[in-house]
């Protein structure tokens, strides 16, 4: 049968695209169009929930005047319930009247029992619910003040006062009155001081008493002897009692600050310092600060300063703790008149110059200031919340502010700043958020963490980018193509290890690995690139004939062994390396070859067996993947016809690699490496898993740091929604978007400028 030809045009129909086929397209560019929109849309969206997160942090504080409370006139001192529902103000005879903060009605008096001696000192303690009366006989007793709340049927709550004294102790001289007094009560110990006029102006006496609580919670009191407290001083000032009950700052009337510090029924003078400098200076307001390791001065001329207790180290090598000024000084708009302290953190209230100013010791900065009531305020009481304050002016009248001041020690200067924070030896960068106690000064500094991400950083790529970056290279320009389609798949393969394993691998095993035969890695690690590099040239130099026999593509068969000898040869050199290198005397004055000791003798820096080092392998073990795979690809998209052409022109392999394939690649390799740094920036269990997560400062390679990702992840389940700690984790992760962001952008215009001066489409 003869075969029919076929003659004439074809159907125009033929050429023309299906209706479908272009509503699919036209749909998928549009689909395309809104995924990139969203993708640009989550990214600010991500952005502005951080910054509304972390904007209240740099808010001052909301300080609102509230309707006084009218007291009858003589009071000197005042306290009230914790919901400030009751006040009780104290009068110079003993007597306690309780009214009403809504209406100033009054609830109940409680007076001193009859028979007791005549009270001539009154001083109300109303954080610790106490009323200390100072007797004309020299006694002191104490009046505990508490509060029950009930709530009747109705639901309405009701507040009732409870009084209960204790009998009087004897504490000063019999026969001599007490014109002031103070009382603190520590752990096992309660202390009591009062002054006493004397023919030479004023002095100080004291008694200790020692309780101890037994089984049944019943305290066991044991009162020691009395006795005087800076007996060499004609004349006492203003005294400051610590909470510690161990020791007594006296100011003297010349400017001068005595410390006195003891045990038992004494207390030694252990320094004495002039918080002004310059004779005569004497400093007219001071006052504790919550947690009674910093004290603020106030002078006349209207200037304050701020000291506190450092460790500071003697000639002789030990560490004594004293007084030292350790903020700078700041000057107030008139005399200083006053400072109390806040009950929960380290914020004060200072009088000066007719003003008030509401300050954090931390920060040092003033989040509110208003006008002074009149007259010099008597007493001024902070709620236990930290959202109330109350006055006691001149007049009688008790003054109340609420306070709005959700994140007091937050600024930047506690961010970024270097802060010379309570026991320390000086300004410093410190991360601290939790303690186990109330009077903690929380550390807040961000730069310990970015320096940490950096640093860890930094041995992550180290490691990673040298062994990625060349794998690329030679798998995608010399190694034979079946072979390629093998490791390729198994170089993405690894990038799929969770990093969670890489972690768990990484702290419990490679650790201990690392630490016990550092000096034999190091010298591996080191003796490798010689090796290659020998081997290579070694390789170089043998007849043609016996090069030939290897495929090309496949000389790496005969270098290995040669590389893996000498590698195994370093490593069994390293004890030897170390005995030489590395022996320190150790106290019993017996010679030790270990590098661990000897690093901390020599170089005085810290040693972790989870150190950077480990970080950095394991790290840049996640990141070789990454960088691997995306740099293999741009690497192998260079069009075949400029290798051609570079071969042809007489170049050699190595030649058109580094002068023709990396060039016109280098817009990917960009790339590679800003996704492996991103990689390794965002890496988190890793870092929690693979090191000690300690924010420290100090570039040594061998402790651990603590990264804003893996603080983050670490703190933020137990941080209270709101608080100034958990805020402060969402300006840390700010940081870390911003970090990542402006990288990326610079990478990006790198690569733009790199691709068209190579003309790389």
């Amino acid at each position: 049968m003869d075969d029919k030809v076929v003659t004439g045009t074809p159907p125009e129909s033929r050429f023309q695209v299906a209706r479908g086929t272009l509503l699919a397209d036209v749909w998928m560019g549009r689909l395309i169009r809104l995924g990139g929109v969203g993708v640009i849309a989550a990214v600010i969206g991500m952005l502005l929930f951080l910054l509304w997160q972390v904007v209240p942090l740099f808010s001052g504080a909301e300080v609102t005047p509230q309707a006084a409370v009218a007291l009858r006139p003589g009071a000197v001192g005042f306290g009230e319930d914790e919901s400030g529902e009751v006040v009780y103000a104290a009068h110079p005879d003993g007597t306690l009247r309780f009214v009403k903060a809504s209406d100033g009605s009054s609830v109940t008096d409680w007076s001193p029992p009859a028979g007791s001696p005549a009270v001539t000192a009154v001083r109300v303690q109303s954080r610790e619910g106490q009323v200390l009366l100072g007797h004309a006989d020299g006694s002191v007793s104490s009046v505990t003040v508490s509060f029950k709340v009930s709530f009747a049927s109705d639901g309405r709550r009701s507040v009732e006062p409870e009084v209960k004294s204790e009998p009087p102790r004897q504490v000063g001289e019999k026969g001599r009155a007490v014109t002031e007094v103070w009382a603190v009560r520590a752990t096992n110990t309660r202390l009591f001081v009062v002054r006493q006029a004397s023919p030479r102006g004023s002095e100080l006496r004291a008694l200790r008493l020692a309780e101890r609580r037994g089984l049944g919670g019943r305290a066991v009191v044991t009162p020691g002897e009395p006795f005087a407290i800076a007996p060499d001083v004609d004349d006492v000032g203003q005294v400051l009692v610590p909470s510690t009950a161990d020791s007594v700052l006296v100011l003297l009337p010349g400017g001068e600050v005595r410390a006195y510090a003891g045990e038992g029924d004494r207390m030694d003078l252990i320094q004495s310092f002039r918080p002004f400098p310059g004779a005569g200076r004497a400093p007219s307001a001071a006052g504790l600060i919550f947690g009674d390791v910093s004290a603020v001065f106030l002078s006349a001329e209207g200037e304050q300063r701020v000291w506190a207790i450092h460790p500071v180290k003697q000639s002789d090598g030990r560490s004594l703790r004293r007084w030292g000024e350790v903020r700078e000084p700041v000057r107030l708009p008139g005399p200083g008149a006053g400072v109390w302290a806040a009950a929960g953190n380290k914020c004060y209230l200072l009088a000066a110059g007719g003003e008030l100013q509401l300050r954090n010791l931390t920060t040092g900065s003033v989040r509110w200031q208003g006008e002074a009531p009149p007259g010099s305020a008597r007493q001024v009481v902070f709620s236990r919340n930290y959202d109330r304050m109350s006055a006691l002016a001149a007049d009688g009248s008790l003054r109340r502010w609420k306070i709005e001041d959700h994140h007091p020690d937050s600024s930047w200067s506690a961010f970024f700043g270097r802060i010379w924070y309570e026991g320390a030896d000086g300004p410093a960068f410190v991360w601290q958020s939790s303690s186990g106690s109330d009077e903690f000064e929380a550390k807040y500094s961000l730069v310990p963490l970015i320096y940490g991400t950096v640093k860890g950083t930094f041995y992550a790529l180290l490691f990673a980018l040298p062994i990625a970056l060349l794998a690329a290279v030679y798998v995608s320009q010399f190694l034979r193509p079946d072979l390629r389609l093998i490791v390729k798949p198994l170089m993405e393969v690894m990038a799929s290890l969770p990093s969670v394993v890489l972690g768990f691998l990484a702290g419990l095993w490679l650790a201990p690995v690392v630490d016990a035969n550092l000096v034999p890695l190091l010298c591996a690690l080191a003796a490798l690139a010689p090796a290659g590099l020998a081997s290579g040239w070694i390789w170089s130099r043998l007849p043609q004939p016996v090069r030939r026999r290897a495929r090309p593509g496949l000389e790496f068969l005969w270098l290995a062994p040669v590389v893996f000898l000498c590698v195994c040869a370093a490593w069994s050199l390293g004890p030897s390396v170390e005995s030489a290198l590395f022996t320190v005397t150790d106290p019993s004055g017996a010679q030790v070859s270990d590098f661990r000791e000897w690093w901390r003798v020599s170089t005085g820096l810290a040693y972790d067996a989870r150190n950077s080092l480990v970080v950095g392998f394991v790290m840049g073990f996640a990141v070789i993947p990454v960088v691997f795979t995306i740099a293999e690809d741009a690497l192998s998209n260079v069009p075949a016809a400029l290798t051609s052409g570079s071969l042809a022109l007489g170049a050699s392999r190595w030649q058109t690699v580094w002068r023709v394939v990396v060039p016109t690649a280098v817009s990917g390799i960009v790339s590679a490496v800003m996704i492996g740094f991103g990689r390794a920036v965002g890496e988190t269990m890793i870092v929690v898993m693979a090191t000690g997560n300690t924010a420290v400062m100090e570039a040594n390679p061998f402790n651990g740091m603590r990264t804003l990702s893996a603080n983050i992840a670490v703190e933020l389940p137990e941080a209270p929604a709101g608080h100034t700690h958990f805020r402060a984790l969402f300006l840390g992760a700010c940081c870390l978007f911003l970090l990542t962001f402006i990288l990326n952008t610079l990478a990006e215009v790198l690569r733009q400028r790199l691709r068209e001066r190579y003309k790389v489409v």
